[in-house]
């Protein structure tokens, strides 16, 4: 069995691994991790979108689902004397939906973005209530 320690995954890790090495874990992708706040009038989202720029953030709502997708592209090309070490920066998308609702409109909800964070405001709506019609069946 393994122990943990604070500076690895293992203990193993920091006497074996070259200099600069570092796993990956899906806890490693902060993009568009989300903090969801309930109010009287609603809910907040926040969405981590640390160095993605604004016109490359979306927001859609269909179906009932909001949908935050970005992409971000992070890659420097080198100088002439530079030589990298390591390289981690990258590129790609990433998107969250939840289900607010089929009341909702694109009207209804509102966002914002500042310094890294996208602040979606969704008002709580009351569901419509189901149409009561009664279905006949046909007796032959």
């Amino acid at each position: 069995m393994l122990i943990p320690t604070l500076f690895s995954e293992n203990l193993y890790d920091d006497f074996f691994n070259a200099p600069f090495e570092h796993r990956y874990t899906h806890s490693d992708n902060k993009l568009l991790k989300t903090n969801v706040k309930e109010t009287d009038a609603g809910f907040e989202l926040e969405f981590a979108v640390p160095g993605v720029k604004k016109e490359n953030i979306q927001a859609e709502l269909k179906d009932g689902y909001l949908t935050i997708s970005c992409s971000y592209d992070n890659e420097t090309q080198p100088g002439e004397n530079e030589k990298y070490i390591r390289k981690e920066h990258s590129y790609g998308s990433a998107s969250r939906s939840f289900y607010v609702g089929d009341n909702l409109t694109k009207e209804d909800i509102k966002a914002k973005y500042e310094d890294g964070i996208l602040k979606v405001s969704v008002p709580k709506k009351e569901a419509l209530p189901p149409e009561k019609e009664t279905k006949y069946i046909a007796i032959e």
